[in-house]
């Protein structure tokens, strides 16, 4: 199991005011979540708690949701799996099906993390 990020602890009741759409598109059995973020990040500890709650309501469970905790070395981010899966802003978020890269969502999209995956996984991207 990956490390734990403190910014990935779920705030309760956040994801309550996701669709239900969104979170049936995340409660596929056969995806695995593979998050990298920083809690020093501002966009991670603004974003990353509703996803995490987004998850739970999900019924996602805790092995399939890699955390890769991300650091500034000398003003550049370093951490694990960076390179091998072309991370360069934080938070990112990579969903895998089956290996099979199927969505991902960076640092900041016009919408949240949950909504922006599920819809690459539907079809229903904005």
């Amino acid at each position: 199991m990956s490390q734990a990020l403190d910014t990935m602890e779920s705030n309760p009741g956040a994801g309550h005011d996701a669709p239900a759409e969104v979170v049936e598109a995340l409660a596929d059995d056969d995806l695995r979540f593979k998050v990298w973020g920083g809690d020093w990040c501002p966009d991670c500890t603004d974003q990353l708690p509703r996803f995490a709650a987004v998850l739970d309501e999900a019924g996602v469970p805790a092995d399939r949701v890699d955390q890769y905790p991300v650091e500034k070395v000398d003003g550049e981010k370093e951490g694990p799996g960076m390179d091998e899966h072309d991370v360069e802003y934080i938070p990112t978020v990579v969903v895998f099906r089956r290996d099979e890269e199927v969505a991902r969502f960076v640092e900041s999209a016009n919408e949240p993390i949950a909504e922006s995956l599920a819809g690459e996984l539907t079809g229903k991207s904005s």
